[in-house]
């Protein structure tokens, strides 16, 4: 099998791999999230933070595949299976069954958070190795602290 010869050097492609795929399970993670919370919200806010959810969602999906594109370029084979997914995927989930539509925002906001802090140890790590995936990575940390924003603005709203 021919492999996709990598455009910068093998430490660089290694660190930016490792930097891609980490952020491709936090994202495939974030939007099975989503759309758990959206199948399973209640609620007097049900209605806007169900099309909240689905804008994550859509963000995060289309952003996973930026990235898992962005991988096989440089030659690094981008997993998304599930079995990938379910052993690596570490962020706050909404519990099983029936959520509140508060506490839907809390685990939003607490799911976008950590993928946050994880994504700025990413773009700290991809610095030198490769400013394309760093400049990548640093458009999906924008939209999803707009997206954190959104969410933590209902608990503001909610508290008052």
């Amino acid at each position: 099998m021919t492999v996709v010869k990598s455009t910068i050097s093998d430490s660089a492609r290694q660190i930016t791999g490792d930097a891609l795929q980490s952020t491709l399970v936090d994202l495939l993670g974030l939007s099975l999230i989503g759309k758990q919370a959206h199948w399973n919200i209640v609620g007097p806010r049900f209605r806007s933070i169900h099309l909240q959810l689905d804008e994550v969602v859509a963000s995060a999906r289309e952003f996973a595949d930026t990235v898992a594109e962005r991988a096989a370029a440089l030659g690094v084979s981008p997993d998304g299976r599930p079995e990938t997914i379910a052993s690596a995927f570490t962020l706050p989930a909404p519990k099983e069954g029936w959520v509140r539509d508060s506490d839907v925002v809390g685990v939003m906001v607490e799911s976008l958070e950590a993928a946050i802090a994880r994504l700025r140890e990413r773009i700290e790590a991809t610095d030198k190795p490769d400013p394309v995936t760093q400049d990548l990575l640093i458009s999906i940390t924008a939209e999803l602290e707009k997206q954190r924003w959104m969410f933590a603005a209902e608990n503001v709203a909610r508290e008052s």
